[in-house]
């Protein structure tokens, strides 16, 4: 005869103070769990989202990313030639050469220098970007020292409102005007001109070719062309699946550290909760004899107490998640560690993150109850009587 769920949630609620506190400490724990899997869910979107299934991005062989690549113009030319690209109203192939170079700007937060992203564009630049919108200002004229800032770059760095001037690659520049890409990482970038960037540096070779195909299933013939062309020496990837690899190995240091964090702080509230069901199971021994004597069997009220050691666990889980969620308007910038430029993305939580987090304080609550849960069930119904 199984124990009604009813018996474990009312002595819970007689202990209400216990049961907060035990609640609370697995709260804790689901919260920097759960955080730390929306900061690598937030930064693994914010990249994704960067890029378009359609466009392809052409990097030199082995490079890696577009900061260590570089391509000659004559090789840049060849590949944008290629007949799986779409072409645009005005008969030109949906090509862009880019050049993409790291400055040291001062951030507002700390007044220290940190890399930002300067990415010198082409004509094509912004139609393949389509969720790039000027915002304030305007874009800069092609073959000048003008910028356009990212909202990002505005919200974090000093010196980059509309008007103002920045000084790098032995020239000023001023800013006309400010973008917003949404949750890009195109929104944490400076845009200017390629050309001039290439000149100012001492460049003579662009970084990476984007290239907008026909059509989804262009790719892969696009893909077969460049990288068997001798002459060009170069690899192509998907423009998502590009800037997905740039988060995967900050990603996994941030799933690696909250798991260690996790695992730390878990054995505390495994602990507290094991603690609070041995003393819960103290203080019932003569109710505890009386529903053996009625009848009750040692699974039943093994059972009985373990649901009591998850309900706690899941109150817990539900707590440490609604403090996770508010994370959802907040805003996190870190230096990613694949181009060591500044990168601002939001946190993110995901339906497979709340039912995760979930399942960890189940988890916990199970490990915690168990102990208590068998030394009940093992009470001999002649003792606990005479113990009452």
């Amino acid at each position: 005869m199984p124990v009604p769920l009813s018996y474990s949630y009312r002595n819970l609620l007689t202990r209400r103070m216990t049961t907060a506190l035990t609640a609370g400490g697995m709260a804790l724990v689901v919260f920097v769990f759960a955080a730390t899997l929306m900061l690598a869910e937030g930064l693994r979107q914010t990249l994704i989202s960067t890029g378009l299934p359609t466009n392809a991005v052409i990097l030199r062989k082995g490079s890696g990313t577009e900061v260590q690549s570089g391509i000659e113009r004559v090789q840049a030319s060849t590949m944008t030639t290629r007949p799986e690209i779409a072409i645009d109203a005005d008969g030109s192939p949906m090509a862009a050469r880019e050049v993409v170079v790291l400055i040291g700007l001062i951030k507002k937060s700390t007044g220290k220098v940190s890399n930002a992203t300067i990415r010198g564009t082409d004509v094509k630049s912004l139609a393949l970007r389509p969720q790039v919108k000027v915002i304030r200002g305007r874009e800069p004229r092609k073959g000048t020292s003008e910028i356009m800032v990212g909202a990002n770059v505005v919200k974090g760095f000093a010196g980059t409102e509309i008007g103002d001037r920045l000084r790098f690659g032995k020239r000023e520049w001023e800013v006309v005007g400010v973008f917003d890409a949404g949750n890009t990482g195109f929104s944490s970038e400076i845009w200017t001109d390629a050309d001039q960037v290439m000149r100012s540096f001492g460049r003579d070779a662009y970084s990476l070719v984007v290239a907008g195909l026909r059509d989804y299933g262009s790719y892969a013939a696009f893909q077969a062309g460049v990288e068997g062309d001798p002459r060009l020496t170069a690899e192509t990837f998907r423009e998502t699946r590009y800037y997905e690899k740039q988060s995967e190995m900050m990603a996994d240091f941030l799933r690696i550290l909250g798991v260690s964090l996790t695992v730390i702080f878990s054995l505390g509230a495994m602990i507290g909760a094991m603690i609070t069901m041995y003393s819960a199971v103290a203080n019932r021994i003569a109710e505890i004899g009386t529903m053996r004597a009625l009848g009750f069997g040692r699974v039943s009220i093994l059972a009985a107490f373990l649901a009591e050691s998850v309900f706690l666990a899941l109150l817990g889980g539900v707590m440490g998640l609604a403090f996770a969620a508010l994370l959802n308007f907040f805003t996190f910038s870190t230096t990613n560690f694949q181009t060591f430029s500044e990168l601002a993305f939001r946190f993110t939580l995901t339906w497979d993150i709340t039912l995760l987090a979930l399942g960890f304080s189940v988890f916990m609550g199970v490990l915690g109850g168990l102990p208590p849960a068998f030394r009940a069930a093992r009470m001999n119904i002649v003792k606990a009587l005479r113990a009452a």
